[in-house]
């Protein structure tokens, strides 16, 4: 019998070790879904197009997980576009893990402790961490770190949340840190100056001197409409175009994200040229503007 179990227990090691570090897996990061910004929230009739449109997508791709970063809804708290907007979700395949984050849309530009509340009523904790096989993700409240004024005690504890998360190396246990936001601390270069579409100094090098020190390399954020990408240092920051409405000459559209090891491959797919399949080691191409 002790012997039934101790194959038993080495199997299941087994299973999680090789589940831990697939080497074909791959997730997808959606941006600015933004329900109500086409129409100025008179209705949501387009977004929600493209937006049953991508999941239906994601439910034939089968991504390992997917990441919303931010602007879920146009309108702070409109309880009709929040409602669609889980609706359309809830039509993932359960099995599809979803992560939402928190934009500035959803909390406010300035959140407050009631902007803050209604969204964990609505969508869960606006900072969080989850694992998904090699990956030990980093969900953050941007607009708390870009906008503190109006909830400096939340903006003070998830910073403090923030330093005890990457100091605990148990809970990390050698899982490649990727972190999750809205608002991008930069488009292209970490010395650019402040913005509406970056996030100010000095929270700017006070959160990348953080991350970097603590062994980030990835940063998916979104906010842009567009999208971007810059490096600072051995980081990489990848700013995400909305599903939703683009803006500039963009194109609506998400992301995959192939996990190549200890190497991220991404791809952006507007929504005219998604691939029929998706393979991680050898990402199909796209004739969509990157």
């Amino acid at each position: 019998m002790r012997l039934f179990f101790a194959a038993l227990f080495a199997a299941v090691s087994l299973s999680s070790l090789a589940a831990q570090s697939s080497p074909d897996s791959f997730f997808a990061i959606l941006a600015d879904p933004q329900l109500g910004m086409y129409a100025k929230d008179k209705n949501f009739a387009q977004e929600k197009a493209n937006l049953e449109f991508v999941v239906a997508n994601l439910n034939r791709l089968h991504p390992r997980f997917v990441v919303v970063c931010g602007d879920l809804v146009n309108r702070t708290g409109d309880l009709a576009e929040i409602t669609e907007y889980k609706r359309i979700l809830g039509e993932l395949d359960p099995s599809i893990h979803v992560y939402n984050v928190a934009g500035n849309h959803d909390v406010g530009n300035i959140p407050t402790p009631e902007t803050l509340s209604a969204y964990r009523h609505s969508f869960g904790p606006d900072d969080y961490t989850f694992t998904e096989g090699s990956i030990f993700g980093i969900v953050l409240d941007s607009s708390l770190i870009g906008s503190p004024q109006g909830a400096p005690d939340a903006a003070q504890r998830q910073q403090a949340w923030l330093r005890k998360t990457l100091a605990d190396k148990q809970e990390i246990a050698g899982r490649q840190i990727i972190v999750f936001q809205h608002i991008p601390y930069f488009l292209h270069d970490p010395a650019e100056p402040a913005q509406y579409f970056n996030i100010p100094q000095p929270a700017r090098q006070t959160y990348l001197g953080l991350l970097i020190n603590s062994g980030v390399r990835s940063i998916f954020a979104g906010h842009y409409h567009r999208n971007a990408v810059g490096t600072d240092g051995p980081l990489t920051q990848i700013v995400t175009g909305a599903t939703g409405m683009p803006l500039g000459h963009s194109l609506s559209g998400f992301r995959l994200v192939a996990v190549q090891g200890a190497t991220l491959a991404s791809t952006w797919y507007c929504l005219g040229g998604i691939p029929n399949q998706f393979d991680p080691q050898n990402p199909a191409l796209t004739p969509c503007p990157q």
